[in-house]
């Protein structure tokens, strides 16, 4: 079975997750980490993406960002790991693949689905026990998103700004989001939408025009329903 293109729906946010091979370390030190993220924040202007959210974790990572075209994200996951890749076994001494295959993405309903995809891409330390708060954590924008450093590289998106007037009053509430945590069906929804490919959330005109790049859900199971002869 051919496998279906990526989705690509014209101002919708995408949720980009890549793994290491059989849970390969991807990366060791903060050297791995701060040479990942150069080639990505160069990569960003390259290959026309704004980056609301990320985390590098050990053994894999998540991105939330919104293209400019089709090409965009393909530009920058290829771009970054021919690079990292090459560089990463060189400096450790090792041969292979370092990628679980292709990266996995799926497009966002942008209202009701990108503030949830940034609590869920920065909460994956604290999920994985790694920290006992995401703010702890190094390798992500929650810091930044939590007013505790800038980051002139992430662009947040409207559904992040309408979380306050203010940088302050963005900074609160997005805490108490994390605070709050997402619900199991949230998770489940994330997840389930971020390994299958489809559109997380409803179906709305733009999800539908000629200008997304493939269907955007599933078809229905079963056979379609006989049509009554004319009479």
């Amino acid at each position: 079975m051919a496998r279906l293109a990526r989705l690509y729906v014209p101002g919708f946010p995408q949720l980009l997750t890549q793994r290491g091979n059989n849970r390969t370390v991807l990366f060791h030190d903060d050297t791995d980490h701060l040479q990942f993220l150069a080639w990505l924040r160069d990569g960003l202007k390259e290959c026309e993406l704004s980056l609301h959210a990320y985390v590098l974790m050990p053994d894999h990572l998540h991105l939330l960002l919104t293209p400019k075209d089709p090409r965009g994200v393909p530009a920058l996951m290829q771009r970054i790991g021919r690079r990292y890749v090459r560089w990463f076994n060189d400096r450790h001494h090792r041969t292979g693949t370092l990628w679980e295959g292709r990266y996995r993405s799926t497009v966002l309903q942008p209202d009701a689905w990108t503030v949830p995809a940034y609590r869920y891409v920065e909460m994956n330390p604290f999920r994985a026990g790694l920290v006992p708060d995401p703010a702890f954590w190094p390798w992500s924008s929650a810091r930044a998103h939590m007013g505790h450093e800038s980051d002139p590289y992430l662009t947040d998106h409207a559904a992040f700004w309408q979380l306050g007037n203010t940088p302050f009053e963005r900074q609160a509430a997005y805490r108490r989001l994390l605070d709050m945590g997402p619900s199991a069906a949230e998770l489940e929804a994330i997840r389930y939408a971020a390994h299958r490919g489809w559109l997380l959330g409803e179906l709305g005109d733009k999800a539908q025009s000629p200008e997304a790049s493939r269907r955007a859900a599933p078809l229905p199971k079963g056979r379609p329903p006989n049509k009554k002869p004319h009479s």
